[in-house]
């Protein structure tokens, strides 16, 4: 039997082991996982009144018990408070004017790290208190996804008086979309004079007729009549009534026993009808000014216009979708084939269809005319570079062709078409050689965006922005993932990367960019992965049509509305599938 040898280990001993055979010391970096147990075992302590420095006391005579080091680490409200003013050297603070429960959720959630929202608790105005942004965007998020036209006034109220910026927009968009319904509520009778004409002067309203407009403001006056008779002419200011029809106005506009009290309104009244005399003359010019401006959202009806692309080949055909029947038609067939090409419209009617492939790769250039009889495409004067992959964008009726393929390499230069004298001029390079690109115009900017880089073999998720008045490029954030046939579209000042092929798979994920934060922020994925697929905005919603998801060229298109956020399937799917297809959006003249 071997003898036993025990060995006393001291610190010493400890420091002069020798456990590497290294010149440098051994180390073992160990980083603990989950601070859960810390949390719980000071929510623990927090609830047994344990090491608890500091209560709150609410104004129902709750005490909510706490440690200062904590809510400090958290909430910079109190940091401030058990730091730099008289509380610092207190016990007990009073929290007055503050929802009691919705304190102490917060504090909760500070021990915890756990919230839930509800429309129950009123968390918004406590957090923006004690300045726990996460739980305000949490607020704002719940918010944002609980939108109707019966609370979207007095969200939009809320987010104004917190500073929510993002839910600002979305319910005054949510606003807008659901004018009809909205006006018929009861919060749209309790508005101020200047929120009621902040709506009604928007051109973004989606209302098909004035009429209503005109009704609403009508409906608001009578409630408070006293108060708001006077305020009437300014309202009438916003009201476009020579847009409304000439019946309409000599039977209900003229006959309000509130408008022939008012002197200013009858102006408005003679406006209108001058305006329907001119038309009716035929007369070239006819005044213009804010009440003779038709509505975006309430001009003639839009379509979705669907041109060429690639199914087992080249694409002639054409078709567009009537949002308002929900229902795809055969439009007007192409010269020829076309893939891979640009399409861009002008002045809403005249249909660019840029380059692409057909056979060989174009420089040629086809357009159609939607206001013309006989509708059919006719050449234009070519392109000074074959291209095709390319993307276009239009600035100012000037139409701009970017990057592409020329059956060598991808390219970095740029031309610009100028629909008066029907010339192309070449504009500077960019940076970077791009096909596969998408294209969009941000506040009269051209941004080229991700793409494919033939010569160095890398799928790119960097993006250039073209100034024209400059002629240069700039780059701009990179996005977060690396695109090559990316859907690009432009929605309320909103620039959209849409789907694309990364490199190694075709990607449902979308991101969006604005100049105002200069950074790209991810949106919610789309229900099917799309490379090549035709982007386009529409009534405040983006449309993505068609496309391959890897392995099928797709009929399907779904849409996103930005209010949600969130994606969905359109019921109608077009004709055909197809990719690398053009999608624009239309006057809707195109004969059925």
């Amino acid at each position: 039997m071997g003898q036993r040898i025990n060995i006393q280990f001291t610190m010493q001993n400890l420091r002069d082991l020798k456990i590497s055979s290294r010149s440098e010391p051994a180390k073992y970096k160990y980083k603990k996982s989950s601070y859960t147990d810390i949390f719980e075992g000071l929510q623990s302590l927090r609830k047994d009144e344990v090491f608890c420095d500091i209560k709150l006391e609410t104004d129902d005579g709750q005490k909510i018990f706490g440690h200062k080091v904590v809510l400090a680490s958290a909430s910079p409200y109190f940091h401030a408070m058990f730091t730099n003013f008289a509380e610092s050297n207190k016990d007990l603070v009073i929290i007055r004017q503050v929802d009691p429960t919705a304190i102490q959720l917060l504090i909760d959630f500070i021990y915890s790290g756990e919230i839930v929202v509800t429309e129950k608790n009123v968390l918004l105005p406590a957090a923006n208190l004690l300045q726990l942004q996460e739980i305000k965007e949490a607020c704002c998020d719940f918010l944002q996804a609980q939108l109707h036209h019966t609370n979207c006034l007095g969200i939009y109220a809320l987010a104004d008086l917190y500073s929510c910026m993002k839910l600002l927009t979305s319910s005054e968009l949510y606003t807008q979309q659901h004018f009809l319904e909205v006006v018929e509520g009861d919060e749209f009778l309790s508005l101020s004079s200047q929120q009621v004409i902040n709506l009604i002067s928007s051109d973004k309203l989606t209302v098909q007729s004035e009429e209503k407009v005109f009704e609403c403001v009508i409906r608001w006056v009578k409630y408070k009549l006293d108060s708001r008779k006077l305020i009437l002419p300014q309202l009438m200011e916003h009201v476009r009534l020579p847009l409304t029809s000439k019946n309409y106005i000599l039977k209900n506009v003229i006959e309000e026993p509130l408008l022939n009290n008012c002197p200013k309104c009858k102006d408005y009244i003679i406006e209108a009808l001058q305006f329907h005399l001119l038309k009716s003359s035929d007369l070239i010019t006819i005044p213009q000014n804010i009440r003779t401006k038709p509505r975006h959202a309430g001009r003639s009806r839009k379509a979705i216009f669907v041109v060429g692309g690639q199914g087992t080949k080249a694409i002639s055909n054409t078709e567009w979708y009537d949002p308002k029947i929900n229902r795809w038609q055969i439009g007007p067939k192409m010269i020829t084939g076309r893939c891979r090409a640009g399409v861009a419209v002008i002045k809403d009617n005249f249909v660019f269809a840029v380059g692409g492939v057909f056979k060989s790769i174009h420089k040629s250039i086809d357009v159609l005319d939607l206001t013309s009889e006989s509708q059919c495409w006719k050449p234009t004067a070519d392109m000074l570079v074959e291209r095709k992959e390319l993307g276009v964008g239009v600035i100012n009726d000037f139409l701009y062709a970017v990057g592409g393929f020329d059956g060598v390499s991808s390219l970095n230069s740029a031309e610009v078409f100028d629909c008066r004298t029907q010339e192309w001029r070449m504009v500077s390079n960019m940076s970077t050689r791009r096909s596969g690109l998408g294209v969009g115009v941000l506040n009269n900017c051209l941004y080229a965006v991700g793409g494919y880089s033939f010569s160095s073999r890398q799928t790119l998720n960097t993006v250039e922005c073209y100034h024209p008045g400059l002629d240069v490029w700039t780059f701009v954030a990179d996005m977060c993932v690396r695109r090559c046939g990316v859907g690009v579209g432009v929605l309320d000042g909103v620039l959209y990367a849409v789907g694309g092929y990364d490199g190694l798979e075709v990607r449902s994920s979308v991101e969006a960019y604005t100049q105002s934060t200069g950074v790209w922020t991810t949106i919610a994925d789309m229900h099917l992965c799309r490379k090549n697929a035709g982007v386009v905005a529409l009534d405040g919603l983006l449309y993505v049509v068609g496309g391959r998801d890897g392995t099928s060229n797709l009929d399907s298109v779904e849409l996103y509305n930005p209010v949600t956020n969130s994606w969905s399937m359109l019921e109608a799917s077009m004709h055909v599938a197809r990719y690398f297809a053009g999608a624009v959006a239309i006057n809707l003249q195109i004969s059925s």
